[in-house]
């Protein structure tokens, strides 16, 4: 069954990951000295080297395996596991320069090692989605199945049903359900609650899908202890599940349980260092590069209209505290500079100020509010307190997004969610942005902004011609 398969695989894993972690370093050699210097005559292989990079490829493989990162790749995330892969090499190798450099050992070049990070690194990533892209087409076939057997037949077993239909790839086969009316879409009928000890007892499977309605509650306590009884590993779809957030959270309190429903990676201190880390770095980086470019803009801003080069406006931020937000003057000087909501077509604009916006060039100041701590590179957009006061009594889960900082950039407007768009749609992204965020998320979020979120469809103003 899946269980034994699943061992082989992993310890596969390991051992062709120490493997490919230990040749990066011959191939860094031979790429620093063969190709780049062009010194045929060097000597490669060395038995103390590759006792060190031997060890250290074990250490390696040990680190990946208490983060986690063996098991099954049914519902990993690929580019998360990539970004973390990178980050963990980055850290071991400064570990190892560090350890070389206190011990003396100077033979090591800086210029390998950094290239040793780069390929060992590229080929592990490498091998991983090899390995994915096979064994997802191999469950497509119908090998490498995870057999599950459904308690149940209302429509929380009919979704689950029809969500593993349409994802052949993560290689779940079901059985049949069990329940005491049959239905037709979830397959063949195993038999009733009251025949599940036997059920489980008769057949081969790796997992039980508990999936019963609210006045079904009474078969759970009798399902679990069978599940535990024969040593079947058990899932629970609760039947409020709508209303779960995607990485709920417990606390217990004596003999309470209490889930937290708004729970968000961001709660956890290493993840939320990470991301401010990301954000000081990145605006200084951002305010260093794109200076000359603020320069030509703030220019721009002082010819084209009278007025201030920066628009300073309240906006509402992290725990619904307000902060200034900073951008590029593109309008006229107006009354509805508090409340008014720009379009694609809007007046207002100069024509100087419909460029800026099209290219989101008028968006650059703001990476000093994410310097300062107001707001973030990637995160919800803030709003002006005037609509805030609005959507929330309007639009469901509205203020969960001030639970966060807010970004310059977010999942939503990638996806095209910016200016007068629906509000609704808004608030969805940006909720499943703040429960599934991570720092590969961001970087994606960052990367496609860049290479093709910048531009937006407003439309350049252009002067009218006098009749």
């Amino acid at each position: 069954m899946i269980k034994r398969n699943q061992k082989t695989i992993n310890m596969l894993n390991m051992l062709s990951d120490a493997c490919l972690i230990f040749i990066s370093y011959f191939i860094s050699l031979f790429i620093r000295f063969i190709i780049l210097d062009g010194i045929i005559t060097v000597k490669l292989w060395s038995f103390s080297y590759s006792v060190i990079i031997g060890i250290y490829s074990v250490l390696v493989v040990l680190v990946y395996y208490g983060m986690k990162m063996y098991g099954s790749y049914r519902f990993k995330d690929t580019t998360n596991e990539a970004i973390n892969i990178f980050l963990i090499n980055g850290v071991l190798i400064s570990i190892l320069t560090t350890f070389l450099f206190v011990f003396k050992i100077n033979e090591f070049s800086r210029l390998v090692l950094f290239l040793y990070w780069l390929i060992s690194s590229f080929l592990v990533i490498t091998k991983r989605a090899v390995v994915r892209s096979i064994l997802k087409k191999f469950r497509k076939l119908g090998y490498n199945q995870k057999h599950v057997i459904i308690m149940g037949n209302g429509k929380l077993a009919l979704k689950y049903t029809n969500d593993i239909k349409r994802n052949p790839q993560v290689g779940v086969t079901i059985d049949g359900y069990i329940s005491a009316v049959q239905k037709k879409e979830l397959g063949t009928c195993l038999g009733s609650y009251e025949e599940l000890e036997k059920i489980l007892a008769t057949r081969e499977i790796d997992e039980l899908i508990i999936a019963l309605e609210p006045h079904e509650v009474r078969f759970m306590k009798y399902a679990i202890a069978c599940a535990d009884k024969e040593g079947i590993r058990l899932s629970l779809i609760p039947f409020f599940s709508e209303y779960f957030p995607s990485h709920a959270t417990m606390s217990i309190i004596g003999d309470s349980k209490l889930i937290d429903m708004r729970a968000t990676p961001l709660d956890k201190f290493l993840g939320a260092s990470l991301k401010r880390s990301m954000d000081i770095f990145g605006s200084i980086f951002g305010i260093i590069l794109l200076s000359p470019v603020m320069l030509i803009t703030a220019l721009g801003v002082k010819f084209s209209s009278p007025g201030p080069i920066l628009f300073r406006q309240d906006r509402i931020g992290l725990h619904k505290k307000p902060f200034k937000m900073l951008k590029f003057r593109s309008m006229r000087v107006n009354e509805k500079e508090t409340t008014g909501w720009s379009k694609n077509v809007d007046t207002r604009k100069t024509r100087f100020g419909s460029f800026i916006r099209k290219f989101s060039i008028d968006e650059l100041p703001q990476l000093f509010n994410v310097l300062k701590g107001d707001m973030s590179l990637v995160g919800p957009r803030p709003e002006i307190p005037f609509y805030v006061q609005q959507f929330k009594e309007d639009v469901p889960l509205y203020l969960v997004r001030q639970q966060v900082r807010p970004g310059m950039t977010g999942w939503a407007q990638i996806h095209g969610l910016r200016g007068d768009t629906s509000i609704e749609e808004r608030v969805k992204y940006d909720i499943w942005y703040i429960e599934n965020w991570s720092l590969a998320l961001d970087i994606k979020i960052l990367f496609k902004t860049v290479f093709g979120g910048i531009v937006n469809n407003e439309v350049i103003v252009k002067k009218q011609r006098k009749q």
